[in-house]
């Protein structure tokens, strides 16, 4: 990080220090000093705000919930440093309070993302589902610059999906990967030593070739989500499933093309989707709000966090082997 990014987040860390302190010294110096500090901590914990996008009626509200980023959970001990784009276990809160807000009347689901976790991508298209059933409330799609792979999939629990004519959407299928450092190991003596209960207990190790028995494993565990996918798509589109296969070879999509193959409806931006479902169900003085997830701080943690690429092999093989070799089932569209 160079002197001038360091000099700003030293700027923004100063700037929120000083409006704590001031706004502490104001509350203890008032007669609400308990209440304050009440509602102090409770902003603190909330995981998300409501912030007012669009000015109507508050006691009908449309509810914008946007998926940006990797649909990945981030493991606890990451969370505080994890990339302020998308919190798993936060859109699934942001779901559960539109579910419990009556003034909620309908969701528009806003996705900008490449997909991610096969795991993640069916909690979230499932609480989606139990969303709309149980309380007819209405889901509409908005399709950013991309909503690949688990962007689609979670895109199917929609009543309609829209995308601009640019939008990159697809990529229907499920991936695992892994590196392989064999070579480069060898290239500096370094030797994974693996001690195993079973012949399959380190498949997909790193630092030696798979074996057509372990691929075979894989491929299976591959064509089982991939039949998921199928299945999802088929029933949320209400496309036959031999048509869903031809089109769920892996390949992209733009909107243009997405509209001719039935795989998203209208073409058109958010606010058009917004404007749509105010028309269509009666909602046309409702106030559309948008939950915003993260501390505002968030960004710093994560900014100060960003570390400089290793500059030899030696190092990224450093890097390599301190990570443990974890491969995910993924609906992700991996360039």
């Amino acid at each position: 990080m160079n002197r001038k990014r360091w000099t700003a987040l030293a700027i923004a860390a100063a700037l929120f220090i000083m409006s704590v302190l001031v706004n502490t010294i104001g509350a203890l110096l008032s007669d609400e000093a308990g209440t304050w500090s009440e509602n102090w901590l409770t902003l603190m914990e909330e995981p998300f705000s409501e912030e007012v996008v669009e000015d109507g009626d508050p006691l009908q509200k449309i509810a914008v919930l946007e998926v940006s980023g990797v649909i990945e959970e981030a493991a606890e001990a990451d969370a505080l440093l994890a990339s302020p784009l998308y919190n798993h276990q936060t859109f699934l809160q942001m779901i559960r309070q539109v579910k419990e807000d009556d003034d909620v009347k309908a969701v528009v689901l806003r996705i900008n993302s490449p997909g991610g976790g096969v795991a993640e991508s069916a909690e979230i298209h499932d609480q989606l589902l139990k969303l709309k059933n149980e309380t007819k409330k209405p889901i509409y799609v908005s399709m950013g610059a991309m909503a690949a792979s688990g962007g689609y999939y979670i895109a199917t629990a929609g009543d309609k999906i829209f995308a601009s004519p640019e939008t990159i959407t697809g990529s229907i299928g499920v991936i695992m990967q892994s590196l392989n450092y064999e070579q480069l190991a060898k290239k500096y003596g370094v030797e994974l030593v693996t001690i195993k209960s079973g012949p399959y207990k380190d498949i997909m190790n790193p630092a030696r070739k798979m074996t057509d028995a372990e691929r075979d494993i894989l491929q299976r565990l591959i064509n089982q989500s991939y039949e998921a996918f199928v299945d999802v798509i088929a029933e949320g589109r209400k496309l036959p499933e031999e048509t869903v296969r031809k089109l769920a070879d892996g390949r992209i999509y733009d909107g243009r093309q997405a509209k001719a193959l039935r795989l998203i409806d209208e073409l058109g931006y958010l606010d058009d989707a917004i404007a749509a479902l105010k028309k269509e169900h009666r909602l046309a003085d409702a106030q559309v709000v948008k939950y915003v997830s993260g501390a505002p701080w968030s960004s710093l943690f994560a900014l100060a966090s960003s570390k400089a690429k290793p500059d030899s092999e030696a190092a990224e093989l450093l890097r390599l082997l301190s990570q443990p070799s974890s491969p995910r089932l993924m609906y992700l569209y991996a360039e």
